[in-house]
């Protein structure tokens, strides 16, 4: 088959992209390097929890417009779209791990040809789609292809989409096209007009680039700030969930509602780009990334200063380990970093409740830690101490009379509201 659109990874942000580029009439190849991925895919189902993303995918093969296999194949655009997760050096400095974009680059250097389009979707440093064609250069040469990286055309265009509405924003959502000559942003503007209704903007790569971090920083220190403020009221008595109520009242407030920390794969990581790429510079950055990392030890601090008034082993259900409400998605959850934090004491004995997975993660799997996952109705009726991370609808529910007799540590604020 001729594709026009090769997608490198399957997960949150590529198979939803390739899907519906899939549902427009485009022929369309989904890659990943995990054959039982690739495998769902190919027969119709999906891997990842998302609405309505099950039947798009399933009309998008059904149609024969989308395939998956384990490597690239020719294609008119290739668009990058794999994990860039960051890695912890000394003095807990976060730095950013690429290894898998250059990884993708560079396994397009047997399949590209001349005039091709790439574009890269994984949220990136500023520099990173130059690094691309970087990459893939040395690659076409290691190989003796029979031409250079500057035969082909390069862009980044970051996507803006939140978990379980992604299908609706990646249509309804403006877009940036930056590439790193005009000629690139054009094509990849008219690329992503096949489905986009919302406006394309277009710009250079590094400002495309910088523009998705600044995106990310913005919300990080306005979450901070509420998560400061949290800290602040508990120590002087006051109701943080009043206080943000009566001062949003004002007509230029809107503070954001404080909770366990800050998760998923943009929020909890795009900021430490930034602060790598201008540490110096980048304060109020740092301190907000700062704050909102520790705010899981405070957390923990305080169930453990709960378990340890009942003077008995203590029995915690940790309720959702999502990053976000009524997701499958725990990427950089701080519920997942808390009930793993929790689950190190051999005092405790940990119950977690999160009703959109099916298996505890790695994290929570390995040895020693002591938790379990157990449906909503077993924590009810064994924890002693109930410990709220995640807004989950099916927890919104409950009425709070469940609690009573209980322990609650609400970190979201459900039954304050």
């Amino acid at each position: 088959m001729n594709y026009e659109i090769c997608v490198l990874g399957l997960g949150y942000i590529g198979l939803p992209t390739c899907s519906i580029f899939a549902t427009k009439g485009k022929k369309v190849l989904g890659v990943d390097v995990v054959p039982s991925v690739v495998e769902t895919i190919n027969e119709g189902r999906i891997h990842i929890e998302e609405p309505e993303l099950d039947m798009l995918v399933r009309a998008a093969v059904q149609s024969g417009n989308l395939r998956a296999a384990v490597k690239p194949q020719p294609a008119s655009t290739f668009i990058i779209a794999v994990p860039t997760p960051f890695t912890v050096a000394e003095n807990n400095r976060k730095l950013p791990d690429l290894s898998f974009v250059e990884a993708a680059a560079r396994s397009l250097a047997e399949v590209v040809e001349p005039d091709n389009l790439i574009v890269l979707e994984s949220t990136s440093p500023v520099g990173t789609t130059e690094r691309v064609r970087d990459w893939l250069g040395d690659a076409l040469k290691k190989l003796g292809r029979p031409f250079s990286a500057d035969a082909l055309l390069y862009a980044h265009c970051p996507e803006r989409i939140l978990p379980g509405q992604m299908l609706k924003e990646l249509v309804s959502n403006d877009r940036i096209a930056g590439g790193l000559t005009p000629e690139a942003s054009a094509r990849a503007k008219s690329l992503y007009q096949s489905f986009c209704a919302a406006e394309i903007f277009i710009t250079d790569a590094r400002t495309a680039e910088m523009a998705k971090l600044t995106e990310n920083a913005f919300r990080d220190v306005n979450i901070a700030f509420a998560n400061e403020l949290s800290l602040i009221c508990e120590r002087i008595g006051v109701d943080v969930w009043e206080l943000i109520r009566l001062a949003n009242r004002h007509p230029r407030v809107k503070i954001l509602q404080p909770g366990p920390g800050v998760g998923g794969h943009c929020i909890a990581v795009d900021p430490w780009f930034i602060v790598d790429a201008a540490p110096e510079e980048a304060r109020v950055i740092r301190t907000a990334r700062e704050v909102n990392d520790s705010k899981p030890h405070h957390v923990v601090a305080k169930v453990k200063a709960a378990a340890a008034r009942l003077g008995r082993k203590t029995v915690v259900a940790c309720l959702g380990l999502a990053f976000k409400a009524d997701v499958d998605d725990l990427r950089e959850s701080p519920a997942v970093e808390i009930t793993a934090e929790l689950a190190d004491d051999s005092t405790l004995r940990v119950l977690a409740v999160e009703p959109h997975v099916r298996v505890l993660p790695k994290q929570l799997a390995s040895t020693g830690k002591n938790v379990e996952l157990v449906s909503l109705e077993t924590a009810l009726a064994q924890a002693d101490v109930f410990l709220l991370l995640v807004d989950h609808k099916v927890f919104r529910a409950l009425p709070p009379e469940t609690f009573t007799g209980k322990h609650l540590i609400d970190t979201r604020g459900i039954f304050k509201k």
